[in-house]
């Protein structure tokens, strides 16, 4: 046997070539390795499929008798894949390891990258699988971008005492929302004494279709709390994906990819000389914690990001949409509205959905002209007006989809729509543009090319409101074969735009936050979070925005009411003051006093956004919590720190949590430890930011900030900075 051991960035990993010429993955992980923790006498009677590098499965090989039920383990011809090649190269990124593999009986050739980031825990991995076969054509049904079994091993408390597993929920209005797991409440409990167990259970994690967060953030992270190690990885795709937990042959194992078969309908045809490569995914350790672990993934994400000035810069945007004109907007009623805005501070200006159309809307739109029933002089007056007040302006667009009744809907062909079934598809009155098509790409440049040229236009809000499912079966061996390749024009489209329009701000937003990936995000500049329309509960998404995406790219609404108070706007303010600010709301309505709070929100913004564009975040509490009475999270740099805190007195709203960690907290005050950030051991001091002269009552003692918070609904931001 020989054993190539990497350790690089602080993650180890261990490769074995086995004697029967197969390369195994034994080890990936923030500790070092202890062979004691593999080997077992049960073990090494079997093992064959395990510790593969990748799992490939192609239809029609047969796989060995081994209960997998649909767990994606013993894969064919992966489990009896050879060893071939092995490369280890450095360049100006950091080092790049690839392990190549081969099938003699299928001449399947399989290649594992592992791209690693210098100074960053993480590593980039995906799977190319080539078919140097001269004759046959091989189908594909699954292809993991990253596998890896024995997680589990290190430290000698049973599992279920030791893990904990974080998963991402995410819906519409309820984006963030982490929870926290054991693989009992999974339905996964270590029930023999001896510890050998094998089951057909897996822990399924599945996104399907275009809303690539419809139901999960496309990310993981598994905490041993024995160990204090940690491994967590993202997704980076803009469609279906797929991970599992489960256990083999008495290890557990996380298996990551892209569209399968089985959860999305997806095969594919491979072609004698034909490759196909996964999607890429992040994989990281950590020897800390959760947060260690989001703050080395804020510092890759920023590290793949197509560089722009929006995230360096970090401008106020103004949009007339949330909890404002929602979607009914006219010259008469933008003009006060612009006045207001600038006024505020606000440097870009977004006329939202509805300036195309007179009337409802929703299920005719698809050709994007100016309605001159809303605009009587031309959109142009308005986006005119917009510049000579110093804001950019911008519009809302819907690029992907037409509605039922859009007269161009009617007069192109079906190859334009996603179609099953020999029918195009609907959802929601609209049909899905099909990118692989040269003509929807030239109907969608003439759209933005006219935008940007006649209405001087700067920023796009880029929304999709519809779910048009598995994919499209034209033009593809599957419909999840349509859909990826779908996916895959989209991304090139963008990459177009960008190259065209450097300085043209993107908006990614779906029906709120429901498209949060880095597929799109190394793209898109900025990323709405959510469409919720009740600001007490947006501090949950605030609070936890920075797990999901960089604090510069993370649009969060803030959006005084009209029949408001102070406190509320305050509230409101706080909500977006760590991320990027989405200012919306009758501004123009707003008395001189809620006003100036605004202003005052916005020039506090000004002076801290070049620290947030280099922060990473902490939750001195733990992750936030819908249910939470009290809400924390915040964001450190360079020996300093903003505190965002908040409370709503709502129904639902307790203090449960907190109390059970040994939190001091009651219905009107917080205990809130700060030692844990890293210049806190010379001593910190703690001062309100903002609101400057609205009552604040709070004492910092030992490390330990204590809010009182006498108003049912409130928030206040602290700065922290070394004792001086």
């Amino acid at each position: 046997m020989k054993r190539i051991s990497v350790s690089e960035n602080g993650i180890n990993i261990v490769l074995d070539i086995e004697d029967n010429d197969q390369i195994k993955l034994m080890h990936f992980s923030a500790l070092p390795f202890n062979e004691n923790d593999i080997w077992n006498e049960m073990f090494e009677k079997d093992h064959v499929g395990c510790f593969d590098i990748a799992q490939v499965e192609i239809a029609g090989l047969d796989r060995p008798c081994e209960r997998h039920g649909t767990k994606y383990i013993v894969t064919a011809p992966a489990y009896r894949l050879k060893y071939k090649d092995f490369s280890d190269t450095r360049d100006d990124i950091g080092r790049l390891i690839k392990v190549t593999q081969f099938d003699e009986p299928t001449g399947i050739e399989v290649i594992s990258t592992f791209r690693f980031y210098d100074g960053i825990s993480i590593v980039r991995t995906y799977t190319e699988v080539r078919n140097t076969s001269d004759i046959e054509t091989y189908t594909l049904t699954y292809v993991s971008s990253f596998n890896y079994l024995g997680f589990e091993k290190e430290g000698i408390l049973p599992r279920d005492e030791k893990f904990i597993i974080k998963i991402p929920h995410n819906s519409w209005q309820k984006e963030m929302l982490w929870q926290d797991y054991t693989f009992e409440q999974l339905g996964m409990p270590q029930s023999q004494s001896d510890g050998w167990e094998h089951c057909g259970k897996a822990i399924n994690i599945t996104n399907i279709g275009n809303w690539s967060t419809n139901e999960y953030l496309p990310m993981g992270y598994i905490q041993n709390t024995e160990t204090g190690s940690g491994l967590f990885w993202q997704i980076e795709h803009n469609g279906s994906w797929h991970y599992e937990i489960s256990d083999q042959n008495n290890h557990f194992y996380v298996c990551v990819s892209g569209p399968t078969e089985v959860q999305s309908h997806w095969f594919k045809n491979l072609v004698p000389g034909e490759s196909f490569e996964s999607v890429p995914v992040a994989v990281g350790v950590t020897d800390d914690s959760f947060e260690k672990a989001v703050g080395e993934l804020t510092k890759y994400r920023r590290l793949i990001r197509r560089p722009n000035k929006d995230d360096e810069n970090l401008p106020v945007i103004f949009n007339d949409y949330m909890n404002c004109l929602f979607g009914d907007p006219t010259t008469a009623k933008e003009l006060p509205l612009i006045d207001a805005a600038a006024e505020c501070g606000c440097e870009y200006y977004v006329i939202d959905a509805g300036w195309y159309a007179p009337g409802e809307w929703w299920d005719s739109v698809g050709e994007w002209q100016e309605c001159r029933e809303r605009f009587p002089n031309g959109i142009k007056e308005v986006t005119d007006y917009i510049r000579q007040k110093g804001m950019v302006p911008g519009v809302w667009l819907e690029l992907e989809v037409m509605g039922i009744h859009c007269e161009k809907a009617k007069n192109v062909p079906d190859d334009w729509f996603f179609v099953r079934h020999g029918k195009r598809v609907y959802d929601r009155s609209r049909y899905q543009l099909d990118f692989r098509n040269p003509s929807v790409i030239a109907h969608v440049n003439e759209v933005i090319d006219r935008v940007v040229k006649d209405y001087g236009v700067g920023y796009i809000k880029m929304d999709y409101n519809i779910e048009p499912g598995i994919g499209t079966e034209l033009g593809a061996e599957s419909v999840g074969q349509g859909l990826l390749e779908h996916e895959k024009a989209y991304l090139n489209w963008l990459d177009d735009v960008f190259a065209r329009y450097p300085d043209l701000v993107i908006e990614n937003c779906s029906s709120g936050g429901l498209r949060i990936d880095y597929a799109l995000l190394s793209r898109y500049s900025i990323q709405s979070t959510s469409d919720q329309e009740d600001y007490r509960n947006y501090a949950t998404i605030a609070a936890n925005a920075a797990a999901g995406v960089t604090p510069e790219q993370a649009a969060v609404w803030s959006y005084p009411m009209r029949q408001g108070n102070k406190e509320e706007v305050i509230y409101n303010m706080i909500n977006a003051m760590l991320l990027r600010i989405h200012q919306s709301g009758h501004l123009a309505e707003l008395p001189p006093e809620r006003l100036a709070l605004v202003k005052e929100g916005i020039a506090c913004y000004k002076n801290i956004r070049q620290d947030i564009r280099r922060a990473v975040p902490f939750w001195p509490l733990d992750i936030a919590d819908n249910g939470d009475l009290w809400v924390c999270g915040g964001l450190q740099v360079n020996g300093k720190a903003y505190l965002a805190v908040w409370k709503r007195q709502m129904e639902g709203k307790n203090t449960d949590r907190y109390r059970k960690a040994g939190i001091s907290c009651s219905d009107t005050t917080l205990s809130i430890p700060l030692s844990s950030l890293p210049f806190a051991k010379d001593g910190l001091q703690v001062s309100c930011l903002y609101p400057a002269k609205e009552p604040t009552a709070f004492t910092f003692n030992e490390d330990v900030l204590t809010v009182q918070y006498e108003q049912p609904v409130m928030a206040r931001l602290f700065e922290i900075t070394p004792k001086a």
